[in-house]
């Protein structure tokens, strides 16, 4: 059976970026659980894991009502003390008994829902891919609300540097051949499938994670391009505009820099097709040629000026 998650991503709701100190306040949300913190190459916090407990249909392809019951494991985490992530995922698996039992067996397994009735593992995976429809288990719900209870704290002054949506991503494991597919639904909507080999690990939901990040960056920076109009209005308010790109995004950028060597093929395959990191290039060498153009001819004006008076 399929593991399944999905992953919202935004900018931190505060004016500027935020010390480790305040990332592990911040992510503090469950009483007497550690914040886990690496430093190296960016500083990545993560709260404790939280469970929810569901009983509800499961989403299918072929709208086929199948039951679910157990709990979602869901994390919030903090990127370079500038982006916030919610993120939740489940194990299917087939439940042993044709009954619901006691909600002590389901939380002795974390993360895992049992599926009763007959189901097939492609046609839960196919549903999980689309909007769920009413009273299905929609994993976004509870990655959403994880995340607004972060954005929630005080230690945050709410004056974020621009306005930008969130970014969802749906993914589904499954073990096989290893391979990814990476398939944009919308402007705030990706899937991902990932075929991994051997048993399903955590470290799939890293990558995922961190997939999901460095695809809000690349499609952040894509929007303040938009607004910057360059060619439309005059330099200097075109660089005005694609200054929070440079003080908040561009030193983010680390793919796979936090996963381990089994998931770096995955990011290797993705640099191929679609190209990501060459995207993300070819938009950072344009914000900085409009700032250098622009601080050129600021230069020369200033030059002129100064000979003038003389």
């Amino acid at each position: 059976m399929p593991v399944m998650g999905e992953v919202h991503t935004g900018l931190l709701q505060n004016s500027g970026e935020i010390e480790e100190s305040a990332c592990r306040q911040v992510l503090a949300l469950t009483a007497g659980e550690t914040v886990r913190v690496s430093r190296r190459p960016i500083v990545h916090a993560v709260s404790p894991d939280r469970l929810t407990g569901v009983d509800c249909r499961l989403p299918s392809a072929t709208q086929s009502r199948v039951r679910g019951v157990g709990t979602v494991l869901s994390r919030c985490a903090i990127t370079g003390g500038r982006v916030a992530q919610g993120s939740s995922y489940v194990r299917l698996t087939r439940a042993e008994a044709d009954r619901r039992l006691p909600w002590s067996h389901y939380l002795a397994r974390p993360g895992v829902v049992e599926v009763l009735g007959k189901a097939k593992a492609r046609d839960l995976a196919d549903g999980f891919a689309d909007d769920p429809p009413p009273g299905c288990l929609d994993l976004g719900a509870i990655s959403g609300r994880f995340l607004d209870l972060a954005q929630s704290s005080p230690l945050l002054d709410r004056r974020a540097p621009f306005k930008v949506p969130r970014t969802r991503l749906r993914w589904v494991a499954e073990s096989g051949e290893p391979a990814i597919r990476f398939v944009l639904r919308s402007d705030r909507t990706r899937s991902v499938l990932v075929v991994h080999d051997g048993a399903f690990t955590p470290a799939v939901a890293d990558l995922c994670e961190d997939l999901a990040l460095h695809d809000w960056l690349l499609t952040t920076l894509l929007v303040l391009l938009e607004r910057a109009r360059i060619g439309a209005v005059p330099g200097p308010e075109a660089a005005a505009r694609l200054a929070p790109a440079v003080d908040h995004l561009l030193h983010l950028w680390m793919p796979a820099a936090r996963l381990g060597d089994a998931m770096a093929p995955y990011w290797e395959s993705l640099d191929r097709r679609p190209g990501f990191s060459r995207q993300w290039q070819s938009l950072v060498d344009r914000v900085r040629d409009q700032v250098t153009v622009n601080t050129l001819a600021l230069l020369s004006v200033t030059a002129e000026a100064g000979r003038r008076r003389r």
